[in-house]
């Protein structure tokens, strides 16, 4: 990457932080991006804004475009110390529900663009996690291919409990890729959260550290390593692996039609009506 080269990348990144301040940041620090989820009172819950900008970061990777000219590394990690990412923010399902659970829908399969092209990002992407690490945060790190965590961080998808939706198919297997089975049917159907201990015992965590600051530095030494691997063999190893995931998490001809039941029923509505008012849901279905 020439000076020039690098000196616009750093210049958009700038730009790009100053225009998602308010969700995220986004820096860049020689060849690797650093994007922050930051929005710590809501323990990082993810915007749409957030997922398209991800998405757009994606784009840039792929193309070696803008902020991904050049780079070799993406690290994703939460703000304040207490949460990777908590899921979504409930305020994009407001007004998807019931008839207009189409709208959900389509929303879903708009995430679901962004992860498939996080796990196509021809660098390194590691997730760095440091609290709670749930729902749509945990779709994202296990899209990463790398993860890191502090001792106290937890991971799981309790969606049986909260909201009552449901995921697309393609994200379950992701997590059972990751988690492997048992541990992703536990997350799902026991509404169990999973500790780092744990994670790092079925490989789905690489190390656990103790607190915010070893994590600073676990991250620092895997990126030491990293510069100095070959991105001719780290591109090849990646695309093999998505080839793979590709042909063995492939979603069924019928998910649409299951997502869509889930979001037009009566539940996912009780889910969103429980949650805003911060009161338990009384499923029925």
């Amino acid at each position: 990457m020439s000076d020039e080269q690098q000196d616009t990348a750093q210049d958009t990144a700038q730009d790009t932080a100053q225009d998602t301040a308010q969700d995220m940041t986004v820096e860049r620090h020689g060849d690797v991006l650093h994007v922050a989820f930051d929005r710590p009172h809501r323990r990082n819950a993810f915007t749409r804004a957030m997922y398209l900008g991800l998405r757009a970061l994606c784009d840039d990777l792929a193309a070696g475009t803008g902020l991904g000219a050049g780079a070799r590394a993406l690290v994703l990690r939460g703000a304040g110390g207490k949460a990777f990412a908590a899921g979504n923010d409930i305020a994009d399902f407001l007004g998807r529900t019931g008839e207009d659970g189409g709208l959900a829908v389509a929303y879903e399969e708009e995430i679901r663009g962004m992860l498939a092209a996080l796990l196509a990002a021809p660098v390194v992407t590691i997730a760095a996690v440091d609290g709670v690490c749930v729902g749509g945060g945990l779709a994202v790190a296990t899209h990463c291919d790398l993860r890191l965590a502090t001792r106290g961080s937890r991971f799981g998808y309790p969606i049986a409990r909260t909201l009552g939706n449901a995921l697309a198919a393609p994200v379950v297997h992701r997590c059972a890729s990751v988690f492997g089975e048992p541990l992703t049917r536990e997350m799902l159907l026991a509404s169990r959260l999973v500790g780092a201990d744990r994670a790092h015992a079925v490989g789905a965590v690489m190390d656990v550290v103790p607190d915010g600051a070893a994590l600073d530095v676990a991250v620092a030494d895997l990126l030491e390593g990293l510069g100095a691997a070959s991105m001719a063999t780290l591109r090849a190893t990646k695309e093999q692996l998505l080839d793979r995931a590709l042909r063995l998490e492939a979603a069924p001809a019928d998910d649409e039609e299951r997502m869509l039941r889930v979001y037009t029923g009566a539940d996912f509505a009780e889910g969103v009506d429980a949650f805003t008012a911060k009161r338990p849901p009384r499923f029925t279905d």
